[in-house]
């Protein structure tokens, strides 16, 4: 099983564990990431001008790639995955954007919205299953009472992302008992951590972060996981008591036994 994959630029240089756990674990379960060719930056914020169509232009320059080999593009960053598949939604349903993108793109075929956006969590739920990951794990983490750090790009707007329920998500909970933890729900992992505003209003996005950390640890959490690079950032800032916060590929790569084989990977 081979899909089409972005990314994106954290994952290059900040965030490159959320990159080489997800490569290993994509082998070991049988499937293969293959890097589009010459992606460019999504621009980290889906730019919500009507009338705007420069910034959206990558995105559509990776999902035309995708659409031409056949395949469906995944995405790890939560960022970048809600930049595209938003542009997506655009290109499908909204003529004025979609016109404007093709004449300027000069396509052969224009695109229209075809190729099937997924996260590599939404992968391993719909295309993998979740019963499936749970018989390829050689080293269950028994034990650990994790808590699930969704933030917001991933659910909203609900009915555009589709990726779970937006007010009770429950996709990382399975995960995490797919790799043998017990997971831990509390009443903000689903809110946002202040990650656009943490350099102008910091200590705003402090707070955020502190409450969120506060209630994980109020309900059980030994740890947060969340597939979002600048989430992992800003909660590391938090300066409430801390619990240690990692990538979810980095515990599903541990619970696959390939961990070790990130290194090999990222080369």
């Amino acid at each position: 099983m081979k899909y089409s994959y972005y990314p994106g630029c954290t994952l290059r240089t900040k965030a490159k564990d959320l990159d080489a756990y997800a490569k290993a674990s994509a082998r070991a379960l049988g499937f293969e990431l293959e890097e589009i060719e010459n992606w460019q930056c999504c621009g980290g914020v889906y730019p919500l001008g009507s009338d705007e169509i420069a910034t959206k232009l990558s995105s559509v320059r990776a999902l035309n790639e995708a659409k031409e080999k056949g395949q469906e593009l995944v995405t790890l960053c939560s960022a970048c995955h809600h930049v595209i598949k938003r542009v997506n939604d655009d290109m499908k349903h909204v003529e004025d954007i979609r016109t404007r993108a093709n004449n300027y793109m000069q396509l052969e075929t224009p695109y229209a919205g075809e190729t099937t956006v997924l996260h590599y969590l939404e992968v391993l739920r719909d295309r993998i299953g979740f019963d499936v990951l749970k018989e390829k794990v050689v080293n269950p983490l028994t034990g650990r009472k994790i808590g699930a750090y969704y933030g917001c790009l991933l659910l909203r707007p609900g009915s555009v992302m589709a990726f779970d329920n937006p007010e009770n998500p429950t996709i990382i909970e399975d995960f995490i008992r797919a790799i043998g933890a017990e997971p831990v729900v509390y009443p903000y992992r689903n809110e946002c951590c202040g990650g656009y505003i943490s350099l102008k209003e910091k200590e705003l996005s402090k707070n955020m972060c502190d409450t969120i950390m506060e209630s994980a640890e109020g309900f059980g959490a030994e740890m947060l996981i969340t597939a979002c690079p600048l989430c992992l950032y800003n909660l590391n800032k938090s300066t409430a008591k801390k619990l240690p916060v990692y990538y979810f590929t980095e515990l599903l790569a541990e619970a696959l036994g390939v961990k070790d084989a990130k290194e090999e990977v990222a080369k």
